[in-house]
């Protein structure tokens, strides 16, 4: 087996509406439709990668709520370790409310639970994970603190960070020095380098901001306009795949987990951005976080099929 991907992050339950449209402030939409699956970026992103073949392990924690055990066998399913998965007494799993409406756009409250039990001692404690990976994925529905031990641990080790900076919270910018390649959206990285990303030009320009706070390279995620990429060999725009949009919810998950299965291959940048593009553009074509996410052969059939 390659040496593993370690993601480290959260894991939720998922009670999805869909519906018709968005509801306005005090507005109560009917007609909805119900799902309750399961999702979190963190488990997200590792099932994402899981299904796309990679060897992964997922940190985390998990409460003892009835939802817990059945969460973990997914995971298991989709090819990810869970050995290192911390279950918590007296708390709940994560858990997040989800509402659909047009377009696939959705309004999301999460409750973070047992992601707070994520602490940097329990990421100490799998030091020897980090050692022996070839990638460390994170996101941010985990304490602050934990991903700087993480951030920490991965610099000692010489193991390079994928960091996907979602949802955006405060941080301490001095350490992005220790991230390998920083992905954000254009919300995320307004808030990381204050430049509002409106087209690729100004992607380009807040990539590059990044980079100029010390992360060696940045890919902004722009949607149905693909992406930009911004490292040491100059920029570069990656186009996104048209498909009609059911549900955007976990696309940027799916692209995260499947982008570093295909850096652990050896793809060449352009192109482990165009497999994740791929991954994504299948996941916005059906209902759910990790119920959408393709399995490999079909992200190859994607490609294969779009040249």
């Amino acid at each position: 087996m390659p040496e593993p991907i370690v993601v480290i992050g959260s894991s939720n339950v998922d009670f999805i509406m869909k519906m018709d449209h968005l509801p306005a402030r005090d507005e109560t939409v009917t007609g909805a439709v119900f799902m309750q699956t399961f999702g979190g970026k963190g488990a997200n992103q590792a099932v994402a990668a899981g299904r796309a073949g990679g060897n992964i392990i997922f940190v985390n924690c998990v409460g003892d709520d009835p939802y817990a055990g059945t969460m973990v066998a997914g995971y298991e399913v989709s090819g990810v370790r869970t050995d290192r998965i911390f279950h918590e007494t007296g708390i709940a799993s994560g858990a997040a409310l989800v509402m659909v409406g047009e377009g696939g756009h959705n309004y999301l409250s999460v409750a973070s639970g047992a992601n707070g039990r994520l602490t940097p001692e329990r990421i100490d404690s799998v030091r020897d994970l980090i050692a022996g990976a070839s990638y460390v994925l994170m996101q941010f529905e985990i304490p602050a603190e934990s991903i700087a031990r993480a951030l920490d641990i991965a610099a000692e080790e010489r193991v390079p960070v994928v960091w996907n900076y979602a949802p955006a919270n405060p941080f301490d910018i001095s350490q992005l020095d220790k991230v390998e390649i920083l992905v954000a959206n254009e919300p995320e990285v307004a808030t990381l380098t204050g430049i509002t990303v409106t087209n690729t030009a100004s992607a380009a320009d807040a990539a590059q901001a990044l980079r100029a706070l010390g992360v060696s390279t940045a890919i902004i995620t722009l949607g149905e306009a693909g992406s930009v990429i911004a490292a040491e060999d100059g920029i570069e725009h990656v186009s996104a795949f048209p498909v009609e949009a059911v549900d955007t919810t976990a696309a940027g998950d799916t692209y995260c987990g499947c982008l570093v299965v295909a850096l652990a291959e050896g793809k060449t940048l352009p192109e482990a951005v165009r497999f994740a593009g791929a991954a994504a553009a299948l996941s916005v074509q059906k209902l759910g976080a990790q119920p959408s996410m393709p399995w490999r052969e079909d992200i190859d059939a994607f490609l294969a099929e779009r040249g």
